[in-house]
Parts: structure tokens; sequence; C-alpha cells
């Protein structure tokens, strides 16, 4: 398989057998690390980081990632660049292509790290937009399979908001992946249509199902993995943190979400989470709306089907494979 200088930008840029690939060398890279394997096969290269939102786990997984394979990295915060501010995005792709070999945008609308990757002439790599995560998606996929041994015939259901880039994500991988997806939420918040119908085209040669519904006992039945992201993002104001809480909150992970699921079902969330009162918006979110506990319960989260700090650590071999894979010889 020769990813040599190929973008990663969503997951429909991808064949099955490239993302079987991708999770295959994470796993090969990650049992290196356990054994204290050095593998810093791209000594030498420089990477830029552009990060017009902050994160924790992409960052530390770009950053350890590439320390591990011997690169240099160049982080930009949101205050770092000019990019799309006194320079457009076609310009500072075309002088950081000069500079580095390879680049990650992590940010807003997904038109930005397509325009970088049009100008840039190196690999450039999406840590997130508002429509797409790949990086998140190799990562979710090496977790089910360390913990299943297959993912073909997995079923997978994903409750909450399904409309953005966890939702399409999640559902364009399980198509191709021959896993059946469940989109579990309010009719309000499935994914887009046109994306739904190109899934269940991918899914009809895979074998897979594509299903959206409001009922978690018909969405959880048999289910091998229950995933959740958070419902709002940072930033938005009061009126749709209500919106979102009174229209979400039957679709929390919790307890009686995992009643109708296989005994072996397992609980993923790709973090942060609000499952408790220990961050200040947890703290907020209480004070202003009475609630402990968001998407998920503490219990759940907490507990013996949670792998969400395996899926967290899986970042950082999946990312490492993705730039092994694209800049490696």
């Amino acid at each position: 398989m020769n990813l040599k200088g190929k973008n990663f930008l969503k997951m429909m840029d991808l064949s099955a057998e490239e993302i079987l690939y991708l999770i295959d060398l994470a796993k090969e890279l990650k049992d290196k690390k356990k054994q204290g394997i050095r593998h810093n096969d791209l000594e030498g290269k420089n990477i830029a980081l552009i990060f017009e939102k902050t994160s924790t786990r992409t960052r530390c997984s770009f950053e350890v990632a590439a320390y591990d394979l011997g690169m240099n990295v160049t982080y930009l915060d949101p205050s770092g660049s000019q990019i799309g501010k006194k320079e457009s995005i076609a310009d500072t792709a075309q002088v950081l292509g000069r500079m580095f070999d390879g680049i990650e945008y992590r940010g807003f609308e997904q038109e930005i790290v397509e325009t970088l990757a049009t100008y840039a002439g190196v690999p450039v790599w999406n840590g997130l937009t508002n429509e797409s995560h790949p990086t998140q998606m190799i990562a979710d996929m090496l977790t089910i399979k360390e913990k299943f041994g297959k993912l073909k015939g997995i079923r997978f259901v994903y409750m909450g908001d399904a409309r953005y880039n966890m939702g399409n994500s999640l559902m364009i991988t399980c198509a191709k992946l021959g896993m059946d997806f469940v989109a579990c939420t309010n009719p309000k918040y499935y994914p887009e249509e046109k994306l739904v119908e190109y899934a269940r085209k991918v899914a009809q040669t895979t074998g897979a199902e594509i299903t959206l519904t409001d009922s978690v006992e018909e969405a959880t039945k048999d289910a091998d993995v229950i995933y959740t992201d958070v419902w709002v993002s940072m930033g938005e104001p009061d009126e749709v943190w209500e919106e979102r809480i009174k229209d979400l909150l039957p679709y929390q992970v919790n307890k009686k979400a995992f009643e109708n699921a296989k005994d072996t079902a397992i609980f993923m969330h790709c973090l942060p989470a609000f499952h408790d009162l220990n961050t200040k918006i947890g703290q907020q979110v209480y004070e202003k709306f009475g609630l402990k506990e968001m998407e998920v319960t503490d219990e759940i989260f907490t507990g013996e089907k949670s792998v969400v700090f395996d899926e967290a650590e899986n970042r950082m071999h999946t990312i490492k494979a993705i730039m092994k894979a694209t800049l490696g010889d």
C-alpha cells in the first residue's frame, strides 16, 4: 500500500483497504513503542501544526508521534499565524509547503483544509474541521478491533447530535468497513440526507446497514459499541445549550441505554466529556440547567464498559501511522 504524498482530509477520500492498512500499521507502531523498539524512520523531517481550535489530545498525539518518528514540530496556535487574516489560505499553504514536509490543520470549515492541501504541495492532515474528523476515525477503529478482534459486522450506535464531524465521519467509516451504523437521536439531529445517501450506497457494496432512529430501545438492541460526543461546542449561547439539552437528554448514554446492548458492548467517546461537575463547563451547566451529567453518565464513563482512555491513547498511535504512511519512503 503506497500512500506517500497523499493528503488525509476526510474519510470519503479513503478506500476500505487504505483504512485497514492504516489501522494495521498503527498496531505495528503501537507494539514497537510498547516494546521500546525505536522507529524514528522520518528523522530530519519537519511538520507544522496549525491549530485554530485548541485541543489536548490532537496536539499531544501529533507532537509525540512526530518525535517518536524523529521529526521536528512547529506549533501555530490561533494567534501564531496570519492564515485567513493578513494572508490568504492559499498563500499560507504555499509558504509553509516550502518549509515543511507535512502540515496539520485543526479548525473550522472543511474548505480551509482542502485549500491548504490544494496549494501546499506536501501532505496535509485534517486534525478536525466542522464537517470531518478523520484522524479520530482511525483511532476509533483500532480500538474496536482491539476489543472485538474484527470490524466487519460490528453494530455501532451513535447517540446524540449526529449532524457534524463525528456523526458524519463515523457513518462513512462504518459503511466502508461493513459495520452497521445507527444514528440514534432526535430527527432534527440526523446527518445530512445527501451524506446518508452516499453512506447507504457504499453500504450496499460492503454488507453494512445505515439506520436513523429516534428510538433508544430499537437502536441499542444487540449493540456492540455505543458512542457519543458533547452536545454543544464551547462558546455557543445559552439558548443553544437549553435547546440541545431539551432535545438530546433522552439520548444520554446511561445504564438504561445499555440494557438492550450485548453483554460485551463497550462505551466510546472522543473526549472531552461532561460526565460530572469537575470542570468549569460542568459547573456552569449545573448552575444554569441543574444537570450534573450531560451526554453520558459518570457511571458509564468510569465503568467497566468504558474504553475511552484506550481510545484516547490510540489517537497517538494512529496519527503516527498516518504521518509515516504519507511521508515515508
